[in-house]
């Protein structure tokens, strides 16, 4: 692809808004992100907070632990956070600066101020609407369809701002110009200093807390578990740092991760086993920049038509990805690529996202499996064809069915889980 192409810059900056740095579950800060903005709009420490969230930003709130508040859960964790320590202008980092004091304040704002939740229904999967109060003033603002886009900020009736993305952020990249043929084309293609710097910062935050995970005692420690068992097998390396990274990230580590399509269990899903194979078969630095654009960039494409939010779990896009920069290390072409894609995808689709916590960390690692398994099936001469369920003639063909199950199938089934996990 020649950089002249406008595929070529528009691959390079979907990158660069893709994969950007966020603190703990990205639900929860977006919390903390819109509660921050609020409280300095308000120019005061509030009396009450009311907070309004779609059904799928209450299930990902729900049971995972925010980081630098105290290993407290949930929303009323998150919003007390922004409010007594939230910098607005660090965005999906806005509690990464929090000193002892302020996390023993956040406790005693919960404690003495009221936090009222509510179920936000506006038709829109992520929709957030935090109203702070200080006597008869009051702020509110509202993020929607992502976690930084702010549509709405208003204070005592005036609007201060509205429309889409009033902070006057560039408009995301049109997703739509993603398309396997043309990424491998990039991939191949691409002049690593375009890459380099975003895919540095990716290697060594996103390795970083798998590390972490593996040194200390988080969740289930699901990456110690596989790990245990995995002596010199890449395989099982690549899901345990993976799950390990997660671990740490669900249950309050305070390490920022890179994110990929929102999401920084999916963003560590993307990298780590990737960087596991590359560094264990002593790849060229230059192929593993080449295997985590791939991997990127096929995970992103797969997940736009699903959306940000679903029933639908992130992480097995993500582990497709993998799979596929896994199968480019090992020297895959283009159809052991896609194909490596297509088998992942027919093997783990029906895994459910039923909120952040612990278990997605097993979740990643049967999806890097199936990545794994994809490769090693296509190699063996083994494939799904065309009718083995979702699975039709072509990976662009499958990965629109796929689109299509995650966001609009389990419409109904993200519904469900989340009257099951609220208890009605």
């Amino acid at each position: 692809m020649e950089k002249a192409n406008l595929k070529y810059g528009a691959y390079v900056q979907i990158l660069k808004e893709e994969l950007v740095p966020a603190m703990g579950c990205t639900e929860p800060i977006a919390l903390a992100y819109a509660a921050a903005v609020a409280r300095k709009t308000l120019g005061e420490m509030p009396d009450k907070a009311v907070v309004a969230a779609s059904g799928s930003i209450i299930k990902n709130v729900k049971s995972v632990i925010v980081p630098n508040t105290g290993h407290l859960k949930g929303i009323p964790a998150a919003v007390a956070a922004g409010i007594v320590a939230g910098d607005p202008e660090k965005e999906l980092e806005v509690i990464a600066d929090v000193s002892q004091e302020q996390i023993l304040e956040m406790r005693t704002f919960i404690e003495e101020r009221e936090i009222t939740v509510e179920h936000l229904d506006n038709g829109i999967c992520f929709d957030i609407l935090v109203t702070l109060y200080k006597g008869a003033s009051y702020s509110r603002v509202r993020i929607a369809d992502y976690h930084t886009n702010i549509v709405l900020i208003e204070k005592n009736g005036t609007v201060v701002r509205q429309g889409e993305a009033v902070l006057e952020k560039e408009p995301l990249t049109d997703r739509s110009l993603l398309n396997m043929e043309d990424i491998w084309d990039f991939i191949n293609s691409v002049d690593i200093p375009d890459i380099k710097e975003i895919l540095d910062r990716q290697i060594r935050y996103n390795w970083a807390i798998a590390e972490e995970g593996l040194k200390n005692n988080y969740g289930a420690n699901i990456g110690k578990v596989l790990l245990k068992n995995s002596g010199n097998d890449l395989a099982l390396k690549a899901k345990a740092m993976a799950a390990a990274g997660s671990d740490a990230r669900m249950n309050g580590c305070g390490l920022p991760v890179i994110i990929n399509s929102g999401s920084g269990n999916q963003g560590i899903t993307v990298s780590v086993p990737v960087i596991v194979y590359a560094m264990g078969l002593k790849v060229s630095e230059e192929k593993m920049y080449r295997a985590l654009a791939l991997s990127n960039l096929a995970a992103i494409h797969q997940k736009t038509p699903i959306g940000r939010l679903s029933a639908y779990c992130g992480a097995v896009n993500a582990g497709a990805g993998a799979g596929a920069g896994i199968a480019y290390i090992c020297g895959g072409g283009y159809k052991e690529v896609t194909h490596t894609i297509v088998n992942a995808l027919a093997i783990v689709s029906g895994i459910v996202c039923d909120g952040a916590k612990s278990s997605c960390a097993a979740k990643i690692a049967s999806s890097i499996e199936a990545g794994i398994l994809g490769y090693n099936m296509y190699m063996e001469g083994q494939q799904f064809l065309d009718g083995d369920g979702i699975v039709t003639k072509g990976v662009e063909a499958t990965l629109r069915n796929v689109g299509r199950l995650g966001k609009e199938g389990m419409r109904a089934t993200n519904e469900e889980i989340i009257r099951i996990m609220i208890g009605q």
